[in-house]
């Protein structure tokens, strides 16, 4: 055999047989070889026989989706390219022209903006409800054409928390399909399939992987059945995981129990100290006794989340002049990384809402968002102090250095 050809076919030797990795593999190809023509096409026929194309399925890939479907305690799940990608391929698969959606009024931006091009393109009607109230969902959703239910776990960026026993329990007794967006808890908090659930989706770039390098996405389904319904229309989609970012998320998960107990501690003791600060006006942080949520999340979450967010007094000028003195803060468009971050939703994640949505969701002009990461509380405490004493809004309460 020539040079060149030797050149091409590596060596790719299976592990022998009682030995395997403590990690997961990286199985970083496109495609994989067949010793048959039947074998290779009975492959292609679902979701769960030997890899053939990796739109299609990948070792690495699989691996993550076994190990979420684990952790949230649902019968598989599906890896994507992105949250926004989990989240556009569950709704492009089970929604036709003419089909209702219910969802919550306060959501992700990139949700909203999905919801409402599917409103605008597909004739797709989207009625939005508080999420605090059963009746209200069921009054909505007693319609023939209502398909789908969307909530958030903990709602971006505002830390609402819906009643999902109560509205879970109403669409699963209509055979409405419930999609609960779980980035913001993780499985750590709250397992929504445990709620009565259908899909649980989740944008892995966060809390999961937890380091700010991936970007990804999944969704893990309450029945097989579903997941399979699902598979076909994202594979035409290609969304798909890739499987070096599946990799990077299965590195980050292990570390995820004591990573979250470190967000929230922090988040905690910093909302607690906003709340008492004269140069801010609001805090929103479910785990604060005085949220709306509070007693709803004592319920449903182990704990208030790593995300809180705080409106200075001041305004729209006085949100952006804070996101911009932070030092040990960064100012950054994520959230649930090992850092911590603060942004400006209205003009950021959810600039897709004009005024009056931006108002109907509860975000304030001003609003910041603050992405605790786990570094010690008190130096982020010194950093928030020193931003909040400068100008627009400190010289007001005697407090500018």
């Amino acid at each position: 055999m020539e040079l060149g050809t030797r050149a091409v076919h590596v060596v790719n030797e299976p592990l022998p047989p009682g030995s395997r990795p403590l990690s997961v593999p990286l199985v970083q190809s496109s495609a994989f070889a067949f010793d048959s023509a039947e074998a290779l096409a009975d492959a292609m026929a679902g979701p769960d026989g030997p890899s053939v194309y990796s739109r299609r399925g990948n070792p690495t890939v699989r691996a993550l989706e076994q190990t979420l479907a684990g952790l949230e305690g649902g019968a598989g799940a599906l890896a994507f390219a992105s949250g926004m990608g989990a989240i556009s391929g569950v709704l492009l698969a089970l929604l036709r022209p003419g089909d209702r959606v219910v969802a919550q009024r306060c959501l992700y931006g990139g949700t909203h903006a999905v919801l409402t091009d599917l409103a605008e393109r597909y004739g797709i009607e989207v009625v939005r409800i508080s999420g605090d109230d059963p009746a209200e969902f069921e009054a909505a959703a007693v319609h023939p054409a209502t398909r789908l239910l969307v909530l958030e776990t903990i709602a971006n960026p505002t830390g609402q928390v819906p009643d999902l026993p109560g509205l879970l329990a109403v669409a699963r007794a209509l055979g409405v399909v419930s999609v609960v967006d779980n980035s913001l808890a993780s499985p750590v908090l709250c397992s929504p399939l445990e709620h009565g659930a259908d899909i649980v989706v989740h944008s892995t770039t966060k809390y999961l992987s937890g380091h700010s390098d991936v970007l990804g996405g999944a969704a893990v389904f309450a029945d097989d059945g579903l997941r399979r319904r699902i598979w076909p229309r994202t594979v035409e989609l290609g969304a798909c995981a890739d499987p070096f970012a599946a990799w990077l998320t299965l590195r980050g998960i292990p570390t995820l129990p004591l990573r979250m107990r470190a967000h929230c501690a922090g988040a905690a003791v910093l909302a607690e100290r906003l709340a008492a600060h004269p140069a801010v006006a609001a805090v929103h942080y479910p785990g604060l006794p005085g949220h709306p949520s509070y007693e709803r999340a004592r319920a449903v979450l182990s704990a208030g989340g790593g995300l809180l967010a705080f409106e200075p007094a001041g305004g729209r000028e006085a949100g952006r002049a804070f996101i911009e003195r932070v030092r040990v803060a960064r100012l950054a468009l994520s959230l649930g990384g090992v850092e911590t971050l603060v942004t400006h939703p209205a003009s950021t994640s959810h600039r897709e809402l004009d005024g009056a949505a931006l108002a109907a969701a509860g975000i304030a002009p001003g609003l910041v968002r603050m992405s605790v990461g786990i570094e010690d509380v008190e130096d982020l405490w010194d950093d928030v102090e020193q931003a909040l004493a400068q100008a627009p809004f400190g010289a007001s309460f005697g407090l500018t250095k």
